[in-house]
């Protein structure tokens, strides 16, 4: 399944936006702090995983189309010196 660029930085800015917000209550709510932060943790790691993945994704298709690409010899060149 392909995923547009788009798509994954939306869901990026999704997970980020989600940690940021936990960060923030965990400020606010000392008693649950340590479990705020896993959380925050978490979804920032699932913004990273979700940028991996779509770069390896990436990637490996465009070594993909690389390799299909047929191969040429160079073309070589001589001078003809006209006598």
């Amino acid at each position: 399944m392909a995923v547009n660029g788009q798509a994954v930085l939306e869901n990026v800015r999704r997970y980020r936006t989600i940690a940021s917000l936990c960060r923030q209550a965990a400020a606010f709510r000392p008693h649950q702090r340590g479990s705020l932060l896993e959380q925050a943790h978490a979804w920032e790691e699932r913004a990273v995983a979700e940028l991996e993945g779509y770069f390896s994704a990436s990637k490996s298709a465009s070594e993909t189309q690389i390799a299909r690409r047929p191969h040429y010899a160079p073309a070589r060149r001589e001078m003809f010196v006209a006598a």
